[in-house]
């Protein structure tokens, strides 16, 4: 039964990581709908590496390029000034937020950040923010216009991401469509300061997979991480697809929708929070 439920959800992680609509609430909310319980932090953090190696395969040249030219801008100056440069360091700025705050706020991320009534809440809070920032937001900027201090605002706004239900690419993508940057770059901009973050708490979490905090032990965690990976990297191109032509207005619609029905059964006593 704990394979099924590994596919399962490595199928739930692999289709919702990329879209705003948060996966960690997902498969949160999905497993205890099903009358799973709650897979634990360790398991939806461990099975996050999945989706992330897709992002690096499919964007391998540009992660290649721009690690490459920030390397060699330490001793060139004359390469500080190029984007590939300022990219590494704005990834690496970006990602300050969450590593430190995710330090800081594990124990807490890890039981009270849980609960149903705060998830529920914040798909609904933070789907309309997306929507508001989509609607309003220029769409003047692109990667080139990218500066230091939009990317500290987009790492702070990744680090609510802690809290599951606000999603990892909607808190920036909202940030960013604030901000002003056109939804492709605000979009794949989100997609590369997620890694870091995202392969970091994995790692961290690695040691817990076998221990209380993960009921499902190695075996379905692995399985569970590849089909993410396999569902994520086809994920990763549609989404890209859309977002060149289509706002985030579907998104935001799914995340009142599946926030308010949540509160609900919470509050009829369908689900547990």
């Amino acid at each position: 039964m704990d394979y099924i439920q590994a596919v399962v959800l490595g199928l739930i992680q692999g289709l919702t990581e990329f879209l705003p609509i948060s996966s960690s609430a997902h498969l949160r909310i999905y497993p205890e709908l099903f009358g799973w319980g709650d897979p634990g932090a360790a398991f939806t953090a461990v099975i996050q590496i999945g989706t992330e190696v897709a992002v690096l395969l499919y964007f391998w040249r540009d992660i290649w390029r721009i690690a490459t030219t920030w390397l060699r801008s330490l001793w060139r100056p004359e390469l500080r000034g190029h984007l590939d440069s300022r990219m590494g360091w704005f990834i690496i700025i970006g990602s300050l937020p969450i590593v430190v705050l995710g330090v800081l706020l594990k124990d807490v991320v890890e039981s009270n950040f849980r609960s149903l009534w705060i998830i529920g809440t914040t798909l609904i809070v933070l789907g309309l923010v997306l929507g508001i920032a989509d609607r309003f937001g220029l769409t003047d900027k692109g990667l080139k216009q990218l500066s230091l201090r939009d990317a500290i605002l987009m790492g702070c706004a990744q680090a609510l991401a802690l809290i599951p239900g606000v999603s990892r690419s909607g808190a920036t993508l909202s940030m960013g469509r604030a901000l002003g940057y056109e939804r492709e770059t605000a979009t794949r901009y989100a997609f590369l300061l997620a890694i870091p973050a995202v392969i970091g708490a994995g790692i961290f979490e690695l040691k817990d997979v076998p221990g209380e905090a993960n009921p499902y032990g190695w075996g379905p965690t692995i399985l569970a991480t590849a089909i993410s990976f396999v569902v994520g990297y086809a994920a990763i191109a549609w989404l890209l697809r859309y977002v060149a032509t289509k706002s985030y207005t579907p998104f935001v619609l799914y995340r009142v929708v599946l926030g308010a029905a949540t509160l609900t059964l919470v509050a009829t006593g369908v689900l547990t929070a």
